[in-house]
């Protein structure tokens, strides 16, 4: 079970009296000086030292003495005689051979009383609490290296054991600290009601920008420490802390065990460790425990859980509280504003207006109204306006009254009747077939049973003689095959010409109603695609 942190009582009455500055400025060189390893200082050289820690008041020896005696008797200075020294008087020896130091209870209140200072001026709106991802970062990379010093059975490896673990308790006691301070930060943010809406908007905006931030893969870095946590068990945590014990080298005092102090604090750092970090740790009852099964159930939190999760709901919570607050904050103190409110200022406006043309501009500034722009209506010849006019200086244009009254400039009458178009659709009908009666006589007319001189087609009427003509040039178009022919289909495909040069020079003439047509007197065969070919043409 857990016991109740004491202190002696007059630890810190140093910081409680009268003369507490000078006390604290005490303690502040003596554990200056051991920090220097000087095991002890003369009241000559504590007094030297005061201006260097920041006390400019003079000292008389009285003082001096009184203070030092002030703090040995409340066991936080102890007094050592320095027997070897050389005095010339009896005073000499009274005054010089005494020494000071801290005392063990001396340097816990010195160290309190770094840690109260630190903790102050990191609790100032300008420096702010802050948690850090890379820490995260770091307590992986540092179980992850345990895991394979583990593996490694070698015994050189413990020292390095013993100083990753040390690392690893340094990163989670950063990170507890900077918890708290992120924590105690946040309500100070949250109950800042009297500061100015300005600088309250900018701390809360840079809070929820720098949360979101931190808030971004937290989540992952959870697990991957989780991860590596598991890693670690794996191999033994009873191992690991023998590895690191026997590589912290602890001093062999007889009759002190130096041993089981130390792995109590390490068991107490890692059972800390599985509680910011352990997804599988399941809290304890409230009642019953001791132990480590105790530490397990003061982790995980009020809702159970690693306190990492806890801190990422927190965080969440935070910022959708600040958020509100600031919506709250900046509601409450904007001034009321309506319809009502801002025609009677814009009212106001009016009666102070200078002059007619101000209250004119205030008009269109408030109302945005003013005579329409036809932009698509122009002048009757437009080539008379040039097109870089202004509008003030352009002619006016007439504008239909239909525009203003109806939105179009001209009036629209009813729809008319849909014609009949029964009578074209006949016409139409009697001419297309009309049109193919035309064309078939004329395929007709020119069908051959074989390749025949084009003399030999006779008279021919003026239309099949143009569909003839049509033949010819298509099979002229084509290229000759081997044997010389060429060929030729129509657009439609019903008809195919076959076509061969004269020999002979022969030329024909065809004579319609119309005129005569003169040309080479050709050998063709105008048949259907497909059908046999007939031979080819006697003599040359």
């Amino acid at each position: 079970m857990a016991e109740l942190p004491r202190v002696p009582p007059e630890m810190f009455r140093f910081a409680t009296t009268e003369r507490a500055d000078l006390h604290t400025a005490l303690l502040d060189v003596l554990g200056a000086a051991a920090e220097r390893l000087e095991p002890a200082l003369t009241a000559g050289e504590v007094r030297d030292r005061l201006r260097d820690r920041g006390w400019y008041a003079p000292v008389g020896d009285h003082d001096l003495t009184g203070a030092l005696r002030q703090l040995a008797g409340w066991r936080l200075v102890e007094v050592v005689f320095d027997h070897a020294a050389g005095f010339a008087t009896a005073e000499e020896y009274e005054r010089g051979n005494l020494r000071y130091a801290l005392t063990a209870q001396g340097e816990a209140a010195h160290a309190g009383l770094r840690q109260a200072s630190a903790t102050l001026a990191t609790a100032t709106p300008a420096s702010g609490g802050a948690l850090h991802a890379a820490v995260l970062d770091a307590v992986a990379d540092r179980l992850e290296e345990l895991e394979a010093l583990l593996a490694d059975p070698d015994p050189g490896r413990d020292r390095r054991v013993f100083t990753c673990l040390r690392e690893l308790e340094c990163h989670l006691d950063g990170l507890r600290r900077d918890t708290v301070r992120l924590n105690g930060e946040l309500r100070r943010l949250l109950r800042a009601g009297g500061v100015g809406v300005g600088t309250f908007h900018e701390a809360e905006a840079a809070s929820v920008a720098y949360l979101q931030e931190f808030l971004t893969g937290l989540e992952q870095r959870g697990e991957t420490v989780a991860r590596a946590l598991r890693g670690v068990a794996a191999r033994g945590v009873g191992v690991l802390h023998t590895r690191a014990l026997a590589g912290a080298d602890l001093p062999r005092i007889p009759g002190t065990d130096l041993a089981t102090p130390w792995l109590a604090a390490r068991a107490a750092a890692w059972a800390e460790l599985r509680q910011w970090f352990d997804p599988d740790l399941v809290p304890a009852p409230e009642s019953g425990g001791t132990g480590s099964g105790g530490a397990e159930r003061g982790g995980a939190g009020s809702g159970g859980g690693p306190r990492l999760r806890r801190l990422q709901e927190v965080a969440g919570e935070t910022v959708v509280t600040l958020l509100g607050l600031l919506d709250r904050v900046t509601a409450a103190r904007r001034p009321a504003s309506g319809a009502a409110a801002d025609f009677r200022a814009l009212a106001r406006w009016f009666a102070t207006a200078p002059a007619e043309d101000d209250a004119h501009r205030l008009w269109d500034a408030a109302f945005g109204l003013g005579p329409a722009r036809h932009a698509h209506l122009g002048h009757a010849d437009a080539e008379l306006v040039p097109a870089g006019t202004p509008w003030a200086e352009a002619g006016p244009v007439a504008v239909s009254a239909l525009l203003r009254s109806r939105g179009r400039t001209e009036r629209m009458g009813r729809t008319g009747r849909v014609r009949d178009v029964a009578a074209l659709r006949a016409e139409r009908r009697a001419r297309a077939e009309k049109e193919h009666a035309g064309l078939e006589a004329a395929w007709r007319a020119l069908a051959t049973t074989g390749s025949v001189r084009l003399s030999q087609l006779g008279a021919l009427d003026h239309d099949t003689l143009g569909r003839l003509l049509d033949l010819l040039g298509r099979a002229l178009a084509a290229r000759p095959d081997a044997t010389g022919l060429r060929r030729a289909v129509t657009s439609d495909g019903r008809v195919e010409v076959v076509l061969r040069a004269p020999g002979d020079g022969a030329v024909a003439v065809l004579r319609t109603s119309e005129g005569w047509f003169r040309g080479p007197d050709y050998l063709l065969d105008v048949r259907s695609p497909g059908a046999r070919d007939h031979g080819r043409a006697e003599g040359a």
